[in-house]
């Protein structure tokens, strides 16, 4: 009877073990098959499916040139996004089909780091294809905007483009006199007398001004390389100011002033090609709900003034056209 009872009592550990391991199995199964469903529906990912016939590639970019943000389940990365422009530039370079690009641009510019690192891929582009590149400017194409257009071959404007603005910009905010009223005490221990910058010194302001000043003149030579324009004369330009589109042709920053659709005919007309492609974007659905209820909860004061500074980048240097308010 013993024997029995043990022999129960182990086929029933057994069994009872055998369960424990498929039902860990199944849930490990269970929500790797969820986590990567998850991850298919809420990734926005470009999908390159480029024809298989010639091509002319649209290449947007459409806001502020700065680094790529990152979607989630809760929001939807908006405007120009950086690294997929750059995958899509590469992508390009080994298609066959593809016999140029057309750069739209609608930018007031952005950091310095990704506007020059976008111009130097456009030129690689150029340089390993052989084949042209157009822009055609639309609302603005002012600073880093105007830059990334140094590639290419024809500069088309509309009527109403804003442009120019050539040169750099570092801005950030002096917060003291705020503390002080709040009563807050700011302190900083620093290794350096230039470690901290949120009280500017003159000799400060000094050494930034230095970095600014290298940095405009990467752009005027930027300028002058693209446009096959003396560097003294980009430099009579390049004080900052924004051009109207007559302005800009008469001072020979564009080549002409026409539609988008007067531009992509002459294009079609050069090329041989009337077929245009632009990479398409699936709508995350989730995305778009959360970021909608998002826009229904009221912001804090804190908050406000939180996303004010940052659209200033501050401390960062700016191919940057300033807009009125």
């Amino acid at each position: 009877m013993k024997k029995k009872q043990t022999a129960g009592l182990i086929v029933a550990a057994v069994l009872f073990i055998a369960v424990g391991v498929s039902s860990v199995l199944t849930n490990t199964i269970s929500q790797n098959i969820l986590q990567e469903s998850m991850a298919g529906m809420l990734a926005l990912e470009y999908d390159y499916d480029t024809p298989d016939y010639d091509f002319i590639a649209v290449v947007d970019v459409v806001g502020t040139i700065q680094e790529q943000e990152e979607s989630s389940i809760f929001e939807m990365a908006e405007g120009y996004q950086h690294t997929d422009t750059m995958d899509y530039i590469d992508e390009l370079m080994g298609n066959s089909y593809n016999k140029g690009i057309l750069l739209y641009v609608d930018s007031p510019g952005g950091a310095v780091y990704e506007s020059e690192e976008l111009y130097r891929k456009l030129l690689e582009y150029k340089e390993t294809t052989g084949k042209p590149i157009w822009t055609y400017m639309s609302h603005y194409a002012a600073s880093g905007g105007y830059m990334i257009s140094m590639a290419s071959d024809r500069i088309f404007a509309n009527a109403n483009t804003t442009t120019g603005s050539i040169g750099v910009i570092m801005s950030g905010y002096d917060m003291t006199g705020l503390y002080e009223k709040l009563g807050i005490r700011y302190v900083s221990i620093t290794s350096g007398e230039y470690k901290d910058s949120s009280r500017l010194t003159d000799e400060q302001i000094a050494v930034y001004q230095e970095q600014v000043d290298e940095y405009y003149g990467k752009f005027v030579g930027i300028v002058a390389d693209g446009r096959d324009m003396p560097e003294e004369e980009v430099r009579r330009l390049a004080d900052g100011r924004t051009y109207t589109a007559d302005q800009a042709l008469e001072n020979g920053l564009i080549d002409q002033i026409s539609s988008y659709e007067e531009m992509k005919e002459a294009m079609e007309n050069d090329l041989g090609v009337s077929d245009f492609y632009k990479p398409s974007q699936p709508e995350n659905v989730f995305a778009s709900f959360f970021s909608e209820l998002k826009e229904l909860v009221p912001k804090s004061e804190a908050q406000i003034l939180e996303e004010t500074a940052s659209t200033m980048e501050s401390g960062v240097p700016m191919y940057y056209a300033e807009q009125l308010r």
